[in-house]
């Protein structure tokens, strides 16, 4: 699935999955989840180099993808899902006791996909440039991606981790930014000011890309800047809105972690056309 418009078909059955999976749920994380569907879509389906028949945790001979903001569990288990690494109805299950599909993604029951827990924020740069050295000292060609969020680069592993990947010359390292401006407790720049993180990874001395990450060809085209070898790991910063795609949702940090009650799944998902057939309830 490589054209844009096939990415953004399956983009809104992936947004659909969110608001079905945290309505169902009665809890989780629907805003960055829809806000970051564009760019998780663009990456199972058209960037990374993966074979879920093949899968292993330890990503020999394949790319890897980490999700260091662990709270966009739901766009993580819906790509993963539409992606063939487990069957699309077992998204039904989230937040559910016993499920696999835990409310931050866990390795403890060996879901397929998932390479790394995620609970705490800060750790996932630090876990894929782990990754990325060990593939560079095995010759390995895979690449490791990872995804932060704006209001999670205000942890000092983040900054840490960045050091390291670029004294190692870390060129297969792609991480990626949701650049949305919101976090629970509100605007980014109104909680503990960023500032311009072009400037801070440029400063780190990492190459920096930065897109609309609500614009597949835009998504397509950062990804395809961020694979030169160059000797330095990438950044790329995609522009997002929380809770794109649903007018109610969208732009509000209100929505980083609330359900929807039936009435407004309903409504959401009005808006959200049905391309790849829905989930059905387990």
């Amino acid at each position: 699935m490589k054209d844009v418009e096939s990415l953004e078909r399956m983009a809104s059955q992936v947004r659909r999955d969110v608001v079905r999976m945290v309505t169902q749920a009665g809890s989780g994380h629907p805003g960055g989840s829809l806000g970051i569907a564009d760019v998780m879509t663009a990456l199972y389906f058209s960037v990374m180099s993966h074979n879920p028949k093949e899968w292993r945790r330890d990503a020999v001979g394949q790319d890897a993808f980490i999700l260091s903001a662990g709270h966009l569990a739901p766009v993580y288990y819906s790509v993963l899902a539409r992606s063939g690494y487990f069957p699309v109805d077992e998204l039904s299950t989230l937040r559910r006791m016993g499920s696999r599909m835990q409310g931050h993604p866990s390795v403890s029951d060996g879901l397929p996909g998932v390479f790394q827990p995620s609970g705490s924020l800060g750790q996932g740069l630090a876990v894929a440039s782990g990754m990325a050295l060990s593939k560079k000292m095995a010759g390995d060609p895979g690449r490791v991606y990872v995804l932060l969020g704006d209001g999670e680069s205000e942890e000092g592993e983040v900054w840490e981790s960045g050091m390291f990947a670029r004294f190692h010359g870390l060129d297969n390292l792609v991480a990626f930014t949701d650049w949305n401006g919101k976090q629970i407790d509100g605007p980014v720049s109104e909680v503990a000011a960023l500032e311009d993180l072009r400037e801070k990874w440029l400063a780190f001395g990492w190459d920096v890309i930065e897109a609309d990450g609500n614009d597949m060809a835009s998504v397509l085209d950062a990804f395809a800047l961020a694979v030169s070898a160059d000797g330095k790991p990438k950044m790329i910063l995609f522009r997002t809105e929380m809770g794109h795609g649903v007018d109610f949702m969208a732009g509000s940090h209100k929505w980083h972690g609330k359900a929807p009650n039936e009435e407004q799944c309903a409504a959401a998902l009005g808006q959200l056309p049905e391309t790849e057939g829905d989930f059905r309830q387990l």
